[in-house]
């Protein structure tokens, strides 16, 4: 029994999940051109976060079938991370920065971030977990 997805779940999963790690790297890189370049730590953070989306984004769509769960999942944690330090940032602070609410684009990075993060750890959990059941490392 083979527990490699088929093209028609791996191909879906590539696409839809490099495309939500472009849009959140564009999100942040728009951001950071409009602004937020200017402040302490978050600025650099903002464009390390638009190179490590265009980077996991070409990784997903890349990466060998045998690779693909991992690259998925470590590419799921970084939507993930993103979006705890925006939750954060909105609610305690980040490195002494507070976003508001009414901020540009927080309800569309929050979803971006969310579905990316479901996307790309789902089907990798997934997989990992068939792989496990299996009896084979992936």
């Amino acid at each position: 029994m083979s527990t490699t997805a088929p093209l028609s779940v791996t191909l879906p999963v590539r696409l839809v999940g490099a495309g939500l790690l472009l849009a959140m790297g564009g999100i942040h890189l728009y951001l950071w051109q409009t602004g937020y370049k200017d402040v302490h730590l978050i600025g650099p953070a903002f464009l390390a976060n638009a190179v490590l989306g265009a980077l996991a984004a070409v990784a997903v769509l890349l990466a060998p079938r045998r690779w693909l769960a991992w690259v998925c999942l470590l590419a799921g944690l970084l939507e993930l991370g993103t979006l705890g330090a925006l939750l954060l940032s909105l609610t305690v602070g980040l490195f002494g920065f507070f976003e508001a609410w009414s901020a540009p684009l927080v309800t569309p990075t929050i979803l971006v971030e969310a579905v990316g993060f479901l996307v790309l750890d789902g089907f990798a959990v997934h997989q990992l977990l068939a792989s496990r059941r299996a009896g084979r490392p992936r």
